[in-house]
């Protein structure tokens, strides 16, 4: 019943907004499109239209359509009019949508290396992610996915995850002990989780405010923003930061539909995709500062620099390896991780 729900559900968005069910409307390929029956490209995803990832994806909308002439338009559909992610996936792959945008590990069940972006301490710290996330040969893996169903144009980075609880600092693993904190609802948080000594608590982030201030939960983690825009800093008053992990959202397009765009035009669109996300580096970064700002001044957090993450790096690195074995996904992306230069 839930899932027929779900399904009239989409149905019904897709009635009112006027698309066919069909994953682009008007010219069928690139090639046939003009400016008068151009290809549309429907994005769908579940951020509001003030965060900085929508307008990131709106800059690379305006681009494609500036750069084609009119002949290739984005229709972006926020606020998960169409559902949540792993719902805008499964409509990706069923041909209803073109495009969206998802948490890297939520591909995992699509493509197994994924999982990879989902463990801890796989990238030294802001500067090797981005070198290593802006590489040539994580460009070509991204673009190797066609078998699965879909590609990856893009990335978009969602900070370091670090975590705050409601008075107590998280200095080393050991201070997780016995402590219930919320995790996303993957498989690679909870296993971290498990290894650092702290008991996962996977719920939606919508839930975490009301779970910490009931006490369902002791603490969480997070980017910093979640202080300021979640009103977490309301509740947590201390934020350590170990960066344990750097999780990208990805902007991914259906394989079919990449089939139906000229190289040509296909370049037009990674060009796009590209500069929207060096566009997005400036703007998280101003979102962090003005968070850290906030959290400190307004709301009385304490921010605690002084982390071992030598000592998490070590409690996880068992999970590292027992990944490599059960995925060996994982392991060929650690492996284009790690040739990075």
């Amino acid at each position: 019943m839930k899932k027929f729900a779900a399904a009239m559900a989409v149905a019904l968005s897709l009635a009112v907004l006027g698309l066919t069910g069909c994953a682009q409307s008007g010219a069928k390929t690139s090639t046939e499109a003009t400016a008068e029956n151009p290809m549309v490209l429907t994005l769908a995803h579940g951020l509001s239209e003030t965060h900085t990832v929508h307008i990131a994806m709106t800059e690379f909308a305006d681009k494609v359509e500036e750069r084609t002439n009119g002949r290739i338009q984005v229709r972006i559909l926020p606020n998960g009019q169409l559902g949540s992610e792993n719902e805008n996936m499964e409509q990706l792959m069923a041909g209803v949508i073109s495009m969206t945008k998802v948490s890297a590990p939520g591909l995992a069940t699509y493509n197994e290396s994924y999982h990879a972006f989902g463990l801890p301490y796989i990238f030294d710290d802001t500067e090797d992610f981005y070198h290593v996330m802006d590489s040539g040969q994580m460009q070509d893996f991204f673009l190797s996915s066609s078998d699965d169903g879909f590609v990856t144009l893009t990335y978009y980075t969602s900070g370091a995850r670090s975590f705050y609880t409601k008075n107590k600092a998280i200095r080393t693993p050991a201070d997780l002990k016995g402590l219930k904190i919320r995790v996303q609802d993957m498989k690679s948080q909870t296993d971290m989780m498990k290894a650092l000594g702290g008991i996962p608590v996977a719920m939606s982030y919508g839930d975490v405010y009301t779970s910490l201030q009931t006490g369902i939960i002791d603490g969480t983690e997070n980017n910093e923003t979640a202080l300021t825009t979640g009103k977490h800093g309301e509740i947590c008053k201390v934020y350590s930061t170990d960066q344990h992990a750097m999780i990208p959202d990805v902007m991914v397009m259906s394989a079919k539909v990449w089939k139906t765009i000229s190289p040509q035009d296909q370049q037009i669109i990674l060009e796009a995709a590209h500069e929207s996300t060096e566009s997005h580096k400036i703007a998280w970064d101003a979102a962090i500062d003005e968070a850290i700002q906030e959290a400190s001044t307004q709301m009385g957090v304490e921010f605690v620099n002084d982390v071992d993450k030598d000592a998490f790096r070590q409690a996880t690195s068992g999970m590292i390896n027992e990944y490599c074995a059960q995925y060996p996904g994982v392991k060929e992306l650690l492996d284009i991780i790690d040739s990075v230069e």
